[in-house]
């Protein structure tokens, strides 16, 4: 059973006491609050899906072979979900193992900006500016996507963030290695497994999650 915490920092958060859909944490206030799996598992993910109802979690499309999906989370849950998060993790000839973080989330949410480890709640100025340095497929849908700089941001520059936007939210990828951005230009597929129905048990999941708290 996944525990509640800050989806902005490793912070617990205390549930509300007046039937609130905010969580209180002890350096930002009232937030939606996180639940991330422990392990990535079949049961796991069943309830993750469950959790978050109706708002989308998306994945690769299908999976090639000898990947896995290592890590999934959600802030809020049922009609309050206003974000989800997975990982698939894999093997790449010219990268070695790589991770990929795909992070949906509603405008202000700061989820994503965790996970990629940038500064900024939402995608700075470079979103939506001058030509996409990718673009993915939702579907039916062509999401382009732009580099998000973490120049400014702590840690070692190990990754590539891009995010645009799809179906009215932020879209986030965060790739590991960074110079494994590369496969993104494959024309990758992101579906939204919550509606792909009895297919999902054919996911592979695996672990450990890899780091990003």
């Amino acid at each position: 059973m996944p525990s509640a915490a800050c989806p902005r920092c490793p912070a617990p958060v205390a549930p509300p006491g007046d039937g609130s859909s905010l969580w209180s944490c002890p350096e930002h206030g009232p937030v939606p609050p996180l639940w991330h799996a422990e392990e990535a598992s079949y049961d796991g993910f069943a309830e993750h899906l469950r959790r978050a109802g109706h708002f989308p979690t998306f994945l690769p499309w299908p999976l090639s072979p000898g990947w896995a999906v290592t890590d999934f989370a959600a802030v809020g849950e049922g009609e309050a979900a206003v974000a989800t998060m997975t990982c698939v993790s894999g093997p790449s000839r010219l990268d070695g193992p790589v991770d990929v973080h795909v992070v949906a989330e509603e405008p202000g949410t700061g989820f994503a900006a965790r996970v990629a480890g940038t500064a900024r709640a939402d995608p700075g100025p470079e979103a939506g500016h001058g030509p996409a340095d990718v673009r993915v497929r939702l579907e039916r849908q062509q999401v382009p996507l732009w580099t998000v700089s973490t120049s400014a941001s702590p840690g070692e520059w190990d990754r590539s963030v891009l995010a645009g936007e799809a179906q009215g939210r932020w879209l986030w990828l965060v790739v590991r290695p960074a110079s494994a951005v590369l496969l993104l230009r494959d024309d990758w597929i992101l579906r939204d497994v919550s509606a792909v129905g009895p297919a999902v048990v054919e996911l592979p999941f695996d672990g450990p999650a890899p780091g990003w708290t």
